[in-house]
Formats: structure tokens, C-alpha cells, sequence
């Protein structure tokens, strides 16, 4: 019998799968991992307040450098685990998830803590069991490792505490990690074919997601013989809009007309790599081809011409030698020159900072932009810091974004930052909060202050939930419950140990971010920000007009005339597009 426990089987095997740290809160059904990892002293125990802060952190950390783990204690500890998990999941994000649990001898008798971690973590997992003895441990252990690895998703191993301390079996296969990188393409006679399509049209955009992200030089060689405009999604915009002379910008609800115009325009779309879901944004009159490492994501969200299994740049690189030149670009100089305009008129949303308490937020972002480090990685909320920063940061071949923009939670930008600052500890780290976001959130500030993470905090203060807002407006809906009576963000962090200023006049932006930028610790900014700002979507319909011409109707006649005055004022320059 071997003197290991099973907890020190466990921290042998995560250090093997390339595991530096585990996100946890300690306690119960736990303990003895905790103890295995400190005696062992090859990864960290990362103490967040919060379970869930510690699943967002492990998917960011898992984004930037392939593996993570984090864990949860007996019922409450793990189930705090769900909503980061479901974000990590996904987000494809290789995540090992240790749900400890009750004592095995009190499974099905209505247990303090007890929880079915089978059914609680179903839906949000690759790979879900549970090990009752210590000879099942190291084979299931080994299956929850290859599965987060190679299906690109959550991982979770149930674990109850009574095992963690029992002596391990040994199992010399299971101790056995792989690490593999196939090369997947279309077989030669379905890249013959696509070949042959794209030669025979003229007007083509090709449009990319995360999918094509490492194959940015290929995808730009592609567009150049096409002679196709390069549009993105929100998850592929770092990795394809930089040195890309045919680029259009995004698409979609964060989007813009060109890229929208272009798809529509369009004689037939090549969609590689994305699983784009707004498909109210998809063209359904051209021809469309699609092309995906997971074919059964192929045709899900647009009718297909063609559907294709492969890697991106595998398949870019067999493809490009059977193209010739297309003679003709004149579709393209077309979309760039719309592209142009569109770039124009968003300089006139940073061109006025706004004023004292309102400042707009495309100028704070702008300004991120243009102070930030060149391999920056930002982290944004879900909601308007979204749009801001799909509108206003622009990608350098070398910057990160992460975001929760498959599960479209609140509260992520802030976790994330912590996994980030761990992950990549040479690189900027920079947090796009929403004043709602870091709000649900708060006491993890003191993890980033306990570990020393030099994470700057933008938080977005617009006293609002301006997302939902706007949602609500669009639909005809007066905004009600959207207020939010905010806390001095400045003062909670400063008494949490971290350095903080609040901003409120638009001529210290700048040398707020600089001062933020420059400092080597963690630091907050408040930046009151106009609650009043609209993100105008790329393609907007006569019902959402008229869904907003009623809610204004429907403010005045309840009495809220200054709301309505305050939104015309800040948004003179959208309603100069509709008129």
C-alpha cells in the first residue's frame, strides 16, 4: 500500500498536467487537498472570497496559458463553483474542477452539504463523475485531466472528503498525462471544391471567430487573393483586425454597419472558425460556407452551401495554393470605403469627452486604448463596457481580451482579471468594470490586494445598469429598477488596501490612466461616466425606432421629462444617423 494519500495523488497529477494554482476557499471536505498542495509547494493556493470569483479566474487563467484548476468544498463551496464554470465551459476553456463533497458513507441519506455534484454539474461539463474509492481516484482523475485538455471545456471530479485522506492505489497508466496537436483539415476533394467556389464569385467577405485566431497571417493572405473584406466577431477581433489592410470591423449586437453591409452585400460569406450566434445579423440571400473544427456546430446558425471539418490555419494553408488571383476588387475598395466612413463618424464620440459627472464613456475607453501597454490584457464586463470596448480597443497582434461572451455573465471582468495577472505576471492586466459587475463582486478585491496582483480596475460609474437599460427602452419599456445608488468605489477599495482615485471631469482622464498605468500595484479608478450613452447596433429596425419613441413617450407622460431631455443630449449624434 502506498504511503501517498489520495490528496497527494491528486497534487502529483495536477503538477503533471501543467496545473500552477488552485482557486479555492479551504474548508471541510477540502482540507486535506489544501494540506497535500502546501507540503507539496509546487502549486498555489489562490484564497478568493468567492468560489465563483475562483471558476472565472481558473477560465481566464486556462484562456491565456491552456490549463487551470479550481475547486469547491462540500455543498455551498461547490455550487458557488457554477456560474464561473458555465462561463468557462463556454468559452472552450480547459478547466479542472475538484467538487469535494460529503462522506462517501453519507451519500443518499440527506446530509449536511450533501449535493448530487452528477446532476448539479451536468450542463456545464465535458467530463463529470465521481470517485467513491481510492482505486477509482487515479483513473477518473487521469479521464477529468484529458477531457478538460483535448474537448476544450470543464472538467469535474467529484470528490468526497472521507477519500482525500485514505492511501492511494497506484495505477501506473493513469499517471500518465497527454498532450497532443493534430493537424485536422477538409479531405483534397473537399478543398478542391471549396476552391472552385470561392473562385467562381467575385463578391466575397470572409468573417472570422476565435476559431481563426492563430491564423492571422493566412486569413490575410486569403482576403488579399479574393479580394474579400475581413470581418470578425467580438472573441476573434484581437486576433485578426491588427496589420489586416482588408479589415471591416465586427458584426453583431456590439458590431457595425460595414461589416454587416459587407456580409449583405455579399455574393457568398466564408465563415471560419466562429459559431457566431446572432444569427438576426446572418445573411440568408448569398451563398454561405462554413468551416469548424467541431462539425457539429457546421449549419446551426445559417443555411449551408458547404460545411467543412478543419482546423483554420491547417486549412487555410492547403487551401491557399489551389486559389489564383482574383482579378477583380472593386466589391472590395467598396467596403473599405464604407469601413472609412464608419471609422470617421466613431471619432466624433471621442472627439467630446463630455463633462464634469458625464464623462462618455467611447472617450474613456479611446483613452484606454491609447495609454495602455501594447501586449495589454483587458478583461471587460458584460453590458455597455462591452460595446465600448469592441468599438474603441484595438487589437496590436500582441493584446489579449477576455470576456464572459458566450454565457454573457455580470461580475466577470474583475475575476478574470485576477486569473490574468496570475497567468501572465509580466503583462498588463486591465479590468473594464460596470458599476453592477464589480458590485456583485466586491470582496474579491481583497484577494487581488492579498496576492499583490497589479491589476488596474476601470470601473465604468454610470449609476446604472445601462445594458439592460437600453434593452428595455428598444422595446418600448420605460427603464425601471435599472438605477443603481452606488457605494465611493474609491473609498471601499482604499479601505480594502488598494490605492484608488474617482474620476468626474473628463480633462483628468488622462492623467488618471497614466498615474493608474504607471503604478506597480493593483489600483482602482472610479470614472463617473454618462448613464445616458446608447450603443446604437450596426442594422437598426423600424421596431426598435418605434420601440424607443415609445418608451420617451411613455417617460413624459409619467412625469420623467428630464430623463428624456438627458438622453437627447447625450446622444445628438445617434439621432442625427436616424434622421
Amino acid at each position: 500500500m502506498s504511503s501517498k494519500t489520495v490528496s497527494d495523488q491528486l497534487v502529483t497529477m495536477l503538477v503533471q498536467a501543467g496545473v500552477k494554482r488552485v482557486y479555492a476557499v479551504t474548508g471541510d471536505s477540502l482540507n486535506f487537498v489544501n494540506d497535500a498542495i502546501r507540503r507539496d509547494g509546487q502549486i498555489e493556493w489562490i484564497h478568493v472570497r468567492n468560489e465563483e470569483t475562483g471558476a472565472f479566474a481558473a477560465g481566464a487563467e486556462a484562456q491565456l496559458n491552456g490549463i487551470a484548476c479550481c475547486a469547491g468544498s462540500s455543498g455551498p463551496g461547490h455550487v458557488h463553483l457554477l456560474n464561473g464554470l458555465y462561463d468557462a465551459h463556454k468559452s472552450n476553456a480547459s478547466v479542472i474542477a475538484i467538487a469535494s463533497t460529503c462522506h462517501s458513507t453519507e451519500f443518499g441519506t440527506d446530509s449536511f452539504q450533501e449535493t448530487n455534484t452528477i446532476k448539479l454539474f451536468d450542463d456545464c461539463s465535458c467530463y463529470n463523475q465521481i470517485a467513491v474509492t481510492p482505486q477509482q481516484f487515479p483513473r477518473m482523475f487521469q479521464a477529468t485531466i484529458q477531457h478538460a485538455i483535448h474537448k476544450k471545456g470543464v472538467a469535474v471530479l467529484g470528490l468526497p472528503g472521507d477519500i482525500t485522506d485514505m492511501h492511494a492505489v497506484e495505477s501506473p497508466t493513469a499517471m500518465q498525462i497527454y498532450h497532443t496537436n493534430p493537424v485536422i483539415q477538409p479531405s483534397n476533394d473537399e478543398l478542391q471544391a471549396l476552391a472552385d467556389l470561392l473562385q467562381e464569385h467575385s463578391k466575397i467577405t470572409i468573417f472570422c471567430g476565435i476559431g481563426a485566431a492563430h491564423a492571422h497571417d493566412e486569413v490575410v493572405q486569403l482576403s488579399k487573393l479574393l479580394h474579400a473584406p475581413v470581418g470578425y466577431s467580438f472573441k476573434g477581433k484581437m486576433g485578426i483586425q491588427y496589420d489586416n489592410p482588408n479589415e471591416i470591423g465586427m458584426t453583431g449586437l456590439l458590431g457595425l454597419p460595414s461589416a454587416f453591409q459587407s456580409m449583405h452585400e455579399s455574393d457568398l460569406v466564408l465563415l471560419l472558425g466562429t459559431d457566431f450566434p446572432y444569427s438576426d445579423f446572418m445573411p440568408v440571400k448569398n451563398k454561405i460556407v462554413q468551416i469548424d473544427t467541431a462539425p457539429e456546430k457546421l449549419g446551426r446558425r445559417a443555411k449551408l452551401d458547404m460545411g467543412l471539418c478543419g482546423n483554420i490555419k491547417d486549412t487555410l494553408i492547403a487551401l491557399l495554393p489551389l486559389l489564383s488571383q482574383q482579378p477583380d476588387g472593386f466589391f472590395l475598395k467598396k467596403q473599405l470605403d464604407g469601413y472609412a466612413e464608419v471609422k470617421e463618424h466613431l471619432k466624433s464620440y471621442v472627439n467630446d469627452p463630455g463633462k464634469k459627472d458625464l464623462i462618455h464613456p467611447e472617450y474613456l475607453a479611446s483613452r484606454i486604448d491609447a495609454l495602455s501597454a501594447n501586449d495589454a490584457i483587458y478583461t471587460v464586463d458584460t453590458g455597455m463596457t462591452c460595446v465600448w470596448a469592441a468599438r474603441y480597443l484595438n487589437a496590436t497582434g500582441e493584446r489579449t481580451l477576455l470576456g464572459s461572451f458566450n454565457h454573457g455573465s455580470m461580475a466577470n471582468a474583475m475575476p478574470q482579471a485576477i486569473g490574468a495577472a496570475l497567468a501572465c505576471p509580466d503583462r498588463q492586466v486591465i479590468a473594464m468594470c460596470g458599476d453592477g459587475g464589480i458590485s456583485m463582486m466586491l470582496g474579491d478585491i481583497m484577494t487581488i490586494v492579498q496576492y499583490k496582483l497589479p491589476v488596474k480596475l476601470i470601473v465604468f460609474n454610470n449609476h446604472s445598469l445601462g445594458m439592460v437599460k437600453l434593452e428595455m427602452e428598444v422595446s418600448g419599456l420605460p427603464d425601471w429598477q435599472t438605477d443603481m445608488v452606488n457605494p465611493d468605489f474609491a473609498k471601499i477599495a482604499e479601505a480594502m488596501g488598494m490605492r484608488a482615485l474617482t474620476v468626474n471631469d473628463p480633462a483628468n482622464v488622462d492623467e488618471a490612466l497614466s498615474e493608474a498605468f504607471a503604478y506597480n500595484g493593483p489600483m482602482l479608478l472610479n470614472v463617473i461616466t454618462d448613464p445616458n450613452a446608447l450603443a446604437m447596433p450596426p442594422k437598426i429596425t423600424f421596431e426598435q425606432m418605434k420601440g424607443m419613441a415609445t418608451s420617451m413617450t411613455k417617460l413624459m407622460l409619467s412625469g420623467r421629462m428630464d430623463d428624456v431631455w438627458k438622453t437627447i443630449e447625450s446622444n445628438k449624434k445617434h439621432l442625427k444617423e436616424l434622421l
